[in-house]
């Protein structure tokens, strides 16, 4: 009897794998390098809305200035806050809509600002009413800060019923305001509905002509009534607005359209009153907080302002109160440098 050949069977030899222990290691290792990453990130992103924020207020700057060197003076502040942007009206006194309504053309947005044209100014056609209803629902990115909200439609609980458009529910946001300058100059007509009718807006009781910021109702600021110098007067800026109510429309001064006439909502102020004796200081988006008609921004760092030369500059939320009036006022005297703020 032969003996058994040796067996040929190959036993392959498999790599060990991962315990448990080390593949909780690695794990841990991939998490920490991704909690040491995501600052990094969220700082990149931020940076780049930033930079967004602040080309979208060059713009506006830019067409309020474009609008100045056509018209010869800039943008106004409009009737009041029931009345809305009207095409065959033309621009200044004589336009109900307001400031973001008159630079729309200047934008590039011609068809936009045309939109209700019924070569009538002195009626209110059902053709402008569908017109401005529309208008109201076009929401534009540049009006709007990235870190705080995309450019589209919000609801507008209050329903808002103009003179001249078709009442609607939700319309297009505004993150910018213009620079109304001293809430005490304007009187008690400065943030009302303004006229009823057409006819009643020469009439109607506006504040003086004299009040210190770059508009208010029915306004026509020239570029030589800016006697502190186009690069030491704001223009406009990121609007303060709570968190609470970025999406829902229900601060009180954030609840219109964008192309409406003076209103809070696209108008703010630096100070109480001419004598800078109280103060409306510029605040980082807090929760909790409406009724507050200043400026500020949902930025961690700081909040943009266009001066009136175009320039936009990043403000810090700590500027004085009382540099921050001054700036807001085109012609009290005091020239502040940029080193002040």
């Amino acid at each position: 009897m032969y003996p058994n050949p040796p067996s040929t069977t190959l036993h392959a030899k498999f790599p060990r794998g991962f315990t448990l222990v080390e593949l909780l290691v690695v794990i841990t290792i991939i998490g920490i390098l991704i909690a040491l990453l995501l600052p990094a990130v969220q700082a990149a992103r931020e940076a780049a809305r930033r930079v967004q924020c602040t080309n979208n207020l060059k713009q506006i700057a830019l067409a309020m200035i474009g609008h100045e060197e056509q018209h010869r003076f800039f943008p106004s502040g409009g009737w009041g806050y029931l009345w809305t942007g009207d095409p065959d009206r033309g621009t200044g006194k004589d336009q109900p809509g307001g400031w973001t309504f008159a630079i729309l053309p200047f934008l590039e947005q011609q068809a936009v600002y045309d939109l209700g044209s019924d070569s009538d100014s002195n009626t209110i056609s059902a053709v402008q009413r569908s017109g401005a209803f529309t208008r109201d629902q076009t929401p534009l990115s540049v009006f709007n800060c990235p870190t705080r909200r995309a450019a589209v439609i919000y609801p507008r609980p209050g329903n808002r019923l103009y003179y001249n458009s078709d009442r609607t529910s939700r319309a297009a946001a505004i993150d910018y305001a213009a620079n109304a300058g001293s809430l005490g100059a304007l009187d008690a007509n400065s943030c009302t509905p303004g006229p009823t009718t057409i006819a009643a807006a020469g009439s109607f009781a506006y504040p003086s002509q004299d009040a210190t910021g770059m508009l208010f109702p029915r306004s026509q600021v020239t570029m030589a009534s800016i006697s502190d110098g186009t690069s030491h007067t704001y223009l406009a800026g990121e609007k303060f607005l709570s968190p609470d109510n970025y999406l829902n429309g229900l601060d009180p001064y954030d609840d219109h359209g964008i192309y409406e006439g003076y209103s809070p909502d696209t108008v703010r102020c630096c100070t109480h009153d001419p004598a800078n004796s109280i103060a409306m200081n510029p605040m980082q988006d807090a929760p909790g907080l409406m009724w507050y008609p200043v400026f500020g921004s949902a930025h961690a760092a700081g909040f943009h302002m266009a001066f009136c030369d175009g320039s936009v500059n990043s403000i810090s939320y700590s500027i004085s109160p009382l540099v921050h009036a001054r700036l807001g006022d085109r012609r009290d005297g005091y020239v502040i440098e940029s080193g002040e703020y």
